[in-house]
């Protein structure tokens, strides 16, 4: 069995409720739920929108977030985010290269594809050709015996929610072109939406994870102060991976 959490959608610095105070608090809300859990998880993941303006200010204090709870999770970055800034303050990397973040992490049971899904300047997500290569690659040379979960930050298809819809991943059928050529692939697992979702996606299982900073509202729940919801609590995912090659996702919401 694998068991791991599932975060999405920080969003550290948005400067709303004292110049992103708010943001920050419901991070570490959420990163003290982690620490306060009395079992182990496998991993911890994380979507994308990690800052809201993609500022190293606000990737240092990601950093300083992850550290101070002894965290370090898997990470893509989101629209919100600037590759360079990112690439620099979390990965030591070049600040310089705003090429496609892409990273893989062959834990012991299962591999993290971590694609990039951002377009530089844009809202909405597309996985560009280099990312489709690597992909291909990554999981042509992970371990065929055990899991392999594809990531990303936007949703692959319409999840039905008014805001998001028109800024999901485009393109959808070159991924699922590539991922139907690797029966290990267990899942795929994004973000983006600002609530749990659950559908399908090239015959596996797409979840998008719950926003941490803020909750969109379905169109039939009202738009009564515009459809995200600031004041709902963060929720995150766990997701468990069986001997039966099945994979459950449990949705938490994080108490104050």
């Amino acid at each position: 069995m694998f068991a791991f959490a599932h975060v999405s959608d920080i969003h550290l610095g948005q400067d709303r409720n004292d110049e992103g105070a708010r943001a920050y608090e419901r991070a570490e809300r959420v990163l003290r739920y982690l620490d306060r859990l009395p079992g182990t998880l496998d991993a911890v993941l994380l979507t994308g929108d990690i800052a809201d303006h993609g500022t190293r200010d606000e990737y240092a204090a990601a950093a300083k977030l992850f550290a101070d709870h002894g965290h370090l999770p898997l990470i893509c970055p989101g629209n919100h985010d600037a590759r360079g800034p990112y690439r620099a303050a979390l990965l030591g990397g070049d600040a310089a290269d705003t090429s496609p973040v892409n990273q893989v992490h062959q834990l012991i049971g299962a591999t993290f594809a971590m694609c990039d899904s951002s377009v530089p300047g844009r809202g909405d997500g597309y996985l560009d050709d280099a990312t489709l290569r690597w992909l291909d690659q990554t999981l042509a040379a992970a371990p065929h015996d055990q899991p392999a979960f594809v990531c990303f930050h936007h949703p692959p298809v319409a999840l039905h929610g008014q805001y998001v819809d028109p800024i999901r991943q485009f393109g959808e059928d070159r991924l699922a072109e590539v991922v139907g050529r690797h029966p290990h692939v267990a899942a795929l697992l994004c973000g983006h939406s600002h609530t749990p979702a659950v559908t399908t996606f090239a015959g596996l299982p797409l979840v998008a994870a719950p926003g941490v900073v803020s909750t969109l509202k379905m169109p039939w729940e009202g738009e009564s102060g515009g459809p995200i919801d600031y004041e709902l609590p963060p929720m995150l995912a766990f997701h468990v991976y069986d001997d039966e090659r099945r994979l459950t996702t449990h949705f938490r919401v994080v108490p104050a």
